[in-house]
């Protein structure tokens, strides 16, 4: 019989830096051309930016108009208010990520990295000292909410036969949702508070206001159409199924310029004119709403349909079938385009510039027409670009993290 000799196994390479450049980046003559010209063209931009902003940029024109940028023209002495909101949101956020990250290592790297940044960039902001320990205490008060956010038990699963439903969150929608009238209260004013103006509404205040109140008005209603179209009652699914059709093929921009503009014009003259942020909250829900029915008829229609029929087997009438069973997994599955969506509604809320409301684009556009700033584009447009990148990152990042909680990657 013949044998074969037993050949040692093929040599590798161990993986040091160059090895790694050598195999990816050097790899032939044309891969090393690319590059080095990537290189020398990443390092002239990198320099060249590094030159603007330390010799060039007057950052002076941010320094000056900070909290026009924060809070708009949101009275000094009611700044408390403000804090306290900003306490409220970060206490929420921290039980909310906390419980979410409950399966994973507590104080990790990269959260540790945050939360020093954040406290670096507290201690160095251009604002006032109280302002600073107000930041630190926020900054302070969010870490040990998330620590006991790990140790809060969700609520009890979903239904067994819900496999990866919602139930195991289902505390921190309600608990955001009793917020919101502290929230509103402090803002606006009202049982005792002086009353603010929502004219005097600007800034990143105001963004995050109308980008929050259009998120959680718009999610149930698309929820709603997206059942309605799914619906057996042909009236329904009609009056469904034309809403959506209808606000799809309209750009924002036109619903908006409806409601600010045309909207008081259908009105009977007797009738109280109606706030501009709520009719650009109004205009906002609408639209997003369409598209998040969308979504979430796409999750329902890629639930199993053997879990339907167990459901159905067991006795569940079709109001308990939707809620404990279909919709649980439909909204699981599109977890990923239902948080691009309030991303993208986020963004939208720019747009309202053009109506004259001071948000944070708006605000931008006020400030660069103060003489004083005139050309100072880059300066403010790149600083209102992190705010924004800021935010929607955070999104992005909550929304992967709820998937991962929820397994959506799994079936």
């Amino acid at each position: 019989m013949e044998t074969f000799p037993i050949l040692p196994p093929p040599a590798t390479e161990s993986p040091t830096p160059w090895n790694w450049a050598r195999k990816n980046l050097f790899s032939t003559w044309y891969n090393s051309i690319l590059t080095v010209v990537c290189v020398i063209i990443a390092f002239q931009t990198i320099k060249g930016i590094i030159v603007w902003a330390t010799t060039k940029a007057q950052w002076h024109v941010l320094e000056a108009n900070l909290p026009l940028f924060f809070v708009g023209r949101f009275p000094s002495e009611s700044y408390w208010r403000l804090w306290i909101v900003t306490a409220i949101i970060s206490l929420l956020g921290g039980l909310t990520w906390g419980n979410i990250q409950r399966q994973e290592r507590l104080w990790s790297p990269p959260l540790l990295i945050l939360i020093g940044a954040a406290v670096v960039g507290a201690v160095i902001s251009p604002i006032d000292l109280t302002s600073r320990l107000y930041l630190l205490g926020i900054i302070i008060a969010a870490a040990a909410s998330y620590a006991i956010g790990r140790q809060i038990h969700p609520n009890p699963p979903s239904p067994p036969l819900s496999k990866g439903g919602l139930g195991g969150v289902s505390w921190m929608p309600a608990v955001w949702a009793l917020s919101f009238p502290i929230i509103l209260w402090l803002i606006k004013g009202g049982l005792g508070l002086a009353e603010v103006s929502t004219n005097d509404w600007g800034g990143l205040v105001l963004t995050l206001f109308l980008a929050v109140i259009s998120i959680v008005l718009s999610f149930p209603l698309g929820v709603l159409l997206a059942l309605g179209r799914q619906s057996s009652l042909p009236v329904v699914r009609l009056l469904s199924t034309l809403y959506i059709e209808i606000i799809r093929g309209l750009p924002l921009i036109g619903i908006l310029f409806l409601g600010q503009v045309m909207l008081q014009l259908f009105l009977p003259p007797e009738y109280p004119k109606l706030d501009r942020v709520i009719r650009a909250i109004a205009g906002l829900t609408l639209f997003s709403a369409a598209y998040l029915a969308e979504n979430v008829r796409g999750g329902l229609q890629a639930v199993p349909r053997g879990q339907i029929e167990a459901a159905r087997s067991i006795g569940l009438n079709t109001p308990l079938l939707t809620i404990l069973i279909v919709l649980p997994q439909a909204l699981r599955i599109v977890i990923p385009a239902i948080g691009g969506q309030f991303i993208g509604l986020f963004m939208d809320t720019s747009l309202l510039s053009l109506f004259g409301m001071l948000e944070l684009i708006g605000i931008s556009r006020a400030v660069l027409a103060n003489p004083s700033y005139i050309g100072r584009y880059a300066e403010v447009y790149i600083f209102v670009g992190i705010i924004y990148w800021i935010f929607c990152y955070s999104m992005s990042l909550a929304s992967r993290k709820i998937e991962r909680s929820l397994g959506v990657d799994q079936r």
